[in-house]
C-alpha cells in the first residue's frame, strides 16, 4: 500500500472486519486494528469542508505559490481528506462546494493529487 493516488483517484484501504475505509492506505485498519484490509480506489467526488491559501513556499518546495489547501469530504467513503486544491483564491470557494479529484504538475518531475471545483 505504498501509492497515495493513481489515475482513477486516491488509493485507500477498506477493512473487511469493520467495513470502514481509510486514507492513506495501510496494512492495518486505523479504526479497529484488523489486518483484513484491501486496497480500494476512493470516490472522486466530494464536498469542500475547509480551505485556505498557502502563500509562502515551505523549505524545499519548488512548485508555484499561492496554491489552495483544504479538507474535502468524501461522503461515499465516510472520510475527510486533507488535500491540495486547484483553486488558490479562498474567496472563490465556499463550504459544501462540489469538488472532484484531479492531478496537478508541481514541477516538471513531480505530480500530485488535488481536488478542483466540480
Amino acid at each position: 500500500m505504498g501509492d497515495l493516488f493513481g489515475p482513477g483517484g486516491l488509493i485507500g484501504g477498506e477493512c473487511a472486519t469493520c467495513g470502514r475505509r481509510h486514507f492513506p492506505g495501510s496494512i492495518r485498519c486505523p479504526w479497529c486494528g484488523s489486518d483484513a484490509v484491501s486496497t480500494v480506489t476512493l470516490s472522486t467526488g466530494g464536498t469542500l469542508w475547509a480551505w485556505t491559501a498557502v502563500n509562502s513556499a515551505a523549505p524545499g518546495y519548488e512548485g508555484p505559490v499561492p496554491y489552495g489547501f483544504g479538507v474535502v469530504e468524501l461522503p461515499e467513503d465516510g472520510l475527510r481528506v486533507v488535500t491540495r486544491l486547484s483553486e488558490s483564491d479562498p474567496a472563490a470557494l465556499r463550504q459544501g462546494m462540489a469538488m472532484r479529484f484531479t492531478t496537478v504538475a508541481v514541477t516538471d518531475a513531480t505530480t500530485t493529487w488535488c481536488f478542483e471545483p466540480a
